[in-house]
This record gives structure tokens, C-alpha cells and sequence, in this order.
């Protein structure tokens, strides 16, 4: 679990504290630093005939822009830019941590609790400055029969403080559990090439090149629900139904 571990990029050891330059904090500074070459310096152009960057960045506008008017509805369009870079910094930490001794600041759940709560107290904000004392009433269901109500109320508000938690841990768990299991193979067909087995290697070696290409399948599918979720919450906000 090595690949895992949090460690400082200056000084001599191991203690990390609250301002502490990290690996973590490099591999998210190199995620922003290439959203910004994709989005900014990509499309600077604005070629009528995109070039291929140009297109990439385009095409990532587009499916997010769809997804927020699709499931969140044009209402929430001008939060568009935020669900956006949501989007694009977790697709961007997901795919560079495929590259060899890179680092998955995803991996964290200190990450993905951040990014989790931001959405949660993002939409619960909102939801007050839109319909006020009446966002109330989102936890209290007045189709159920009034006896039902209270019991619904307390599974409603349990739901809806559930929310970051599952939030950050689905993106978490599944991105660390991807990794650990890349490695695992990974040391398997070293062990048994050591062990001078060589034409044995190719089992766990054809495992971890198939578990290779699922986790760049996951990278993206974990972003979109990841934002795709926020859509979902920021949807409840707005429309309290």
C-alpha cells in the first residue's frame, strides 16, 4: 500500500502538517496545470476547424453542459462552471494516476471528503436562498399519510446527511481498490518471473494489462458519477422534488 502514502517533498522525513507540500499536493497542482493547458491554451485559437486539443476540450463542455440541463434542468445552468471543474479535476486526478510512480490524490478520502462536503454545503446553501424556511419541507413528505410522516422525516434527513459520506467514499473506495489490485498483479508476475516461471507470467501479466484498461474506464465513470450526483443534489435544491 505504499503507492498510498502521503510524504512531504521537502525537508527530511515523514511528519506532514496542515501546510505541508506533499505529493498529493503536487499531482493535484499537475492536474490543474493540464486542465488549464486543455481548456485555456487548447482552445485559445478557437479555430472554426478545432484542432484535436481544441476538440478534447469542446467535447468535454458539451457532455458536462448536457448533463447539468438534462438532469439538473436550465435552471441550474449558471452553476454550470463549478459542476464543470468538479468534472475535470477528478477526471484529470483519476487518469494521471495511471502514469507509473504517479500519486491518486482521488485515492484520499481527506480529497474526496473536501470535494464532497463543498457539494453538500453548496446545495444545501442554495436550496435556503431559493425557497427559504420552505427548503424545510423537502424533509417532510405530504403525500404519506400523516402518521407515516414523522418516521419518513427522520429516514429523510438520515438520507440526506448520508449524502458527502457516500459521495466521497464511493469515489475513494473504488479508485484505491483499482490501484491496490493493479499492484497486486503487478507483483505477482514479478514473483513468478523471480521464481523462473517465466511462460506462467503472461496469466497475471494479460490480468493486469485488462485491469489497466478498466481503470481508465473507471477514472471517467467516477467522475461522471461523481458529477453527475451533484446534479442529482443541486436538482433537490432547486426544485425540492
Amino acid at each position: 500500500m505504499d503507492q498510498f502514502v502521503i510524504k512531504p517533498l521537502f525537508g527530511d522525513g515523514g511528519h506532514v502538517s496542515f501546510i505541508t507540500v506533499t505529493n498529493s499536493t503536487l499531482w493535484m497542482f499537475i492536474a490543474v496545470a493540464a486542465i488549464a493547458a486543455l481548456t485555456i491554451l487548447g482552445t485559445r485559437g478557437r479555430s472554426l476547424v478545432p484542432t484535436r486539443t481544441q476538440s478534447i476540450a469542446e467535447l468535454l463542455y458539451g457532455f458536462v453542459r448536457n448533463m447539468v440541463e438534462d438532469v439538473a434542468g436550465k435552471g441550474a445552468m449558471k452553476y454550470f462552471p463549478y459542476i464543470f471543474t468538479l468534472f475535470v479535476f477528478i477526471l484529470f486526478c483519476n487518469v494521471l494516476g495511471m502514469i507509473p510512480l504517479a500519486f491518486t490524490p482521488t485515492s484520499h478520502i481527506a480529497v474526496t471528503v473536501t470535494l464532497a462536503l463543498a457539494v453538500f454545503i453548496s446545495v444545501t446553501v442554495i436550496g435556503f436562498l431559493k425557497h427559504g424556511l420552505g427548503f424545510l419541507g423537502f424533509f417532510w413528505p405530504k403525500e404519506a399519510p400523516g402518521w407515516l410522516r414523522p418516521i419518513l422525516c427522520v429516514i429523510e434527513l438520515i438520507s440526506y446527511f448520508v449524502r458527502p459520506v457516500s459521495h466521497s467514499v464511493r469515489l475513494g473506495a473504488n479508485m484505491m481498490a483499482g490501484h491496490a489490485v493493479m499492484k497486486v498483479f503487478a507483483g505477482l508476475t514479478a514473483m513468478v518471473i523471480a521464481g523462473g516461471l517465466g511462460p506462467v507470467a503472461i496469466l497475471p501479466l494479460g490480468a493486469m494489462v485488462g485491469m489497466t484498461a478498466i481503470e481508465f474506464l473507471v477514472a471517467f465513470i467516477q467522475a461522471y458519477v461523481f458529477a453527475i450526483l451533484a446534479c442529482v443534489y443541486l436538482h433537490d435544491a432547486l426544485h425540492m422534488h
